[in-house]
């Protein structure tokens, strides 16, 4: 796909992969509607925020609708990147924990990609990436409630590609290792270093898959560090 001039939808654009992507997007010549709770530092004339919360469908509503107002409807590109998780053993995992982290990491995916679909099967294009986790091909202690909402990610973007190949539409699924984000503020078992990998590394593998040939297609893409702190 031809980046120029595309419109993208990012969501969790606040910190760290999604705001790295939009950052990244516009330096393709993208224009960019942001969806996230907290808006990001970033000032560029093709950039707009819209105060989202993916967790409620009409909040996602509200943003697409004035997405459409601000862009128009030939929205391209959507990068469902907002998700959060928690550590804690099944056993003793707070209930709300376990549903925002439901409501948020998949729920949030069904609501935007569902409202995006109608018009990129009109234009016979389109692409929408989803980010997952390396917590999406396999379990880990600790982090039962976020690998199965990592896995839903996965099974979701594998049905959802299936669906909507044949209309023009590619969807991608990344699982990244470690990567050097806030995400760990709220797992007291990993403290971020330097050996993990940079948010702009994903980012520059979003646009990567964007940019293909239209008829080639990235399904699952999974990246770590080369080297990670044991």
């Amino acid at each position: 796909m031809e980046l120029k001039n595309k419109v993208a939808v990012v969501t969790g654009v606040s910190k760290g992969i999604g705001k790295a992507t939009v950052q990244t997007l516009l330096k393709a010549g993208c224009k960019v509607a942001g969806w996230s709770r907290s808006a990001p530092a970033i000032e560029d004339p093709d950039f707009r925020f819209y105060e989202t919360n993916v967790r409620d469908f009409n909040s996602v509503k509200k943003a697409w609708q004035e997405t459409v107002k601000d862009f128009g409807e030939d929205i391209s590109i959507l990068v469902n990147n907002a998700g959060l998780g928690y550590e804690g053993s099944l056993e003793t995992l707070d209930h709300e924990q376990w549903h925002e982290m439901f409501e948020t990491n998949v729920d949030g995916v069904f609501y935007c990609s569902q409202l995006v679909i109608p018009q990129m099967k009109k234009n016979d294009e389109g692409h929408i990436v989803n980010i997952s986790s390396i917590a999406g091909t396999t379990g880990i202690p600790g982090m039962a409630a976020y690998c199965a909402t990592k896995h839903a990610v996965r099974g979701l973007s594998h049905s959802m590609y299936k669906e909507v190949r044949n209309d023009g539409i590619k969807v991608t699924c990344i699982y990244p290792g470690s990567v050097n984000t806030r995400f760990f503020d709220a797992i007291d078992s990993v403290t971020t270093n330097d050996s993990m990998m940079r948010p702009e590394d994903i980012a520059e593998t979003v646009v990567h898959c964007l940019q293909s040939h239209p008829n080639y297609h990235h399904v699952d893409i999974e990246v770590r560090p080369l080297k990670p702190r044991k």
